[in-house]
């Protein structure tokens, strides 16, 4: 069994300079993996993740600078025989933000699509697929909570669920 933490659009320091307490309670916690779908804005949150378990991430719109190039647009992983993909949301052809990323992964062979950019909580199948955006911990814009993601990975199941806080 894994435990992951997923983030998303944290824009440090700009809208917030410390990881919120809520993530960091389950940081503490303990988790095995850490998720961020893209606009980190600083490579210092990157490192601070990094002392609580290996991070996995990809380039937001608003990522820029040397840190950020080396970021990739996206991630494929399998973490206990689930299949991955990660990407920010904001490129490739679709209205949504959610059309968007299930267009940039649905020829990939997933389980599950990994995204941010909207700063708003989505979790829906399609096509076989769960897309699911962990909204934003540091920024809601017009959301009533701040949110992030856990999931508990086990052989081929994954339960995503979004954790909400003021």
């Amino acid at each position: 069994m894994k435990k992951i933490l997923i983030i998303s659009d944290t824009h440090m320091p700009k809208k917030g300079t410390t990881i919120p307490e809520p993530i960091l309670t389950v940081l503490k916690n303990g988790v095995d993996y850490i998720l961020h779908a893209g606009d980190w804005t600083t490579e210092s949150l990157y490192e601070e993740l990094q002392s609580f378990a290996p991070v996995y991430g990809v380039k937001g719109n608003v990522d820029n600078g040397t840190w950020s190039s080396t970021l990739p647009e996206k991630v494929l992983l399998e973490l206990e025989e689930v299949k991955i993909a990660m990407v920010h949301g904001h490129l490739g052809k679709g209205r949504s933000t959610p059309e968007r990323a299930f267009r940039a992964c649905e020829d990939d062979d997933v389980d599950v699509i990994i995204f941010g950019h909207s700063h708003i909580p989505f979790h829906e199948v399609k096509d076989n697929k769960i897309l699911f955006n962990p909204g934003s911990p540091t920024d809601k814009r017009r959301e009533k909570q701040f949110s992030f993601g856990l999931a508990v990975v086990e052989q081929s199941t994954i339960k995503l669920n979004h954790h909400y806080f003021s």
